[in-house]
């Protein structure tokens, strides 16, 4: 797997940059952004990303600002965060002056280019500043900008002036997983990120199916993606069976270790319709039904696949999920189902922050 870096800037990103002089040249001067300390350590313990600082120290060595004033304060800085665990694989810093336009002067890439291979997934990395030039570097590297700002900046995913939303954002870009199965009957590809905005893409060649896995999606909050074709010509078994296995495989790599999450989550009423789903990530699966549709088909799809599909999610995420719904409406109770679905799975994979695996015997 490709590597992934956090290419972070220092001064008003990791500590107060002084508004007059910009120089951090004693120690009386070394004052850290708020949560910036137990935000990186809590990125850190992860080890989903490489951290690296990339710095411009204006004249750094020159009479306008000497090494011995420098490295007290940075010394101090790097021994505090090390303290707390978190460790920067490299430290970049350019000492010329901006008239000079020297390559290794941010937004320029001379210092960066060991990152510029097949070895690293900068599509998937992250310059994190408070500069347009920490953005401008983001897409002269062809990665993405976090600009700590109180503005909007259009050219970074997101503007903020909290470390803890950072924190939250690249904490959210972790529990993200691909992956696609192929037999002789079906062709699936999935691609799922768990804090997303719900933003869903189904494709499956079964229109009331796309609908009802767009619901899940949105109401769950994923950002999904899904692309499946199959033996439709012979009926839509396999198709919507292996979906359900290929979309519980992806949910259960993109949550990885399965720790810091709510684990548990649902009662949600459609109109006259009423689902209730009770979902444990346990790592264990089990299903129950206890749902009767009375109409053979709801557009496109056999109403018989519904506990089919739920019952092969169930067992590729390892989870045991409990369905049950009353209602008229056969549409309304589908609909109900796969809403009620998506809501348990938000509820249950819900950050709980540094909590751990959610079990006494530490593994789920």
């Amino acid at each position: 797997m490709k590597k992934r870096v956090l290419f972070i800037d220092r001064d008003g990103t990791i500590i107060v940059e002084p508004p007059v002089t910009k120089q951090i040249d004693s120690l009386d001067k070394l004052e850290f952004i708020p949560y910036a300390i137990s935000s990186l350590a809590s990125i850190a313990q992860r080890k989903e990303f490489e951290l690296v600082i990339v710095s411009n120290q204006d004249g750094l060595g020159t009479a306008s600002f000497p090494e011995a004033d420098f490295w007290p304060a940075q010394n101090a800085m790097l021994t505090t965060l090390r303290n707390e665990g978190v460790v920067f694989s490299d430290i970049l810093i350019d000492r010329s002056f901006p008239e000079e336009n020297q390559p290794t002067r941010k937004p320029g890439t001379g210092m960066l280019t060991r990152y510029m291979t097949e070895e690293y997934d900068l599509e998937r990395s992250f310059v994190i500043g408070d500069r347009e030039t920490d953005v401008q570097l983001a897409k002269n590297l062809g990665c993405k900008a976090i600009l700590i700002a109180p503005d909007a900046n259009p050219g970074a995913v997101l503007t903020t002036t909290s470390w803890k939303e950072i924190e939250a954002f690249v904490y959210a870009q972790t529990r993200y997983a691909e992956y696609a199965r192929t037999t002789k009957e079906t062709s699936i590809e999935c691609k799922l990120g768990l804090y997303g905005t719900g933003t869903c893409t189904i494709a499956t060649g079964l229109g009331f199916f796309d609908h009802m896995l767009n619901l899940l999606g949105a109401h769950a909050g994923f950002n999904l993606t899904i692309s499946a074709t199959g033996d439709l010509y012979v009926d839509e078994h396999h198709l919507i069976e292996d979906v359900g296995i290929v979309l519980g495989e992806t949910i259960s790599r993109a949550l990885k270790d399965r720790s810091s999450i709510g684990r548990f989550g649902f009662v949600l009423p459609m109109d006259e319709a009423l689902a209730q789903v009770a979902i444990d990530i346990s790592g264990r699966s089990d299903f129950v039904w206890n749902a009767t549709f009375h109409r053979e088909m709801i557009g496109d799809v056999p109403t018989e696949m519904f506990k089919h599909f739920f019952k092969s999610l169930s067992e590729s995420l390892r989870c045991a999920l409990h369905i049950s719904v009353e209602g008229e409406n056969e549409h309304h109770k589908a609909e109900a189902i796969f809403k009620c679905v998506g809501r348990a799975l938000r509820s249950a994979v819900a950050r709980v922050r540094d909590q751990g695996i959610p079990s006494t015997k530490g593994v789920l």
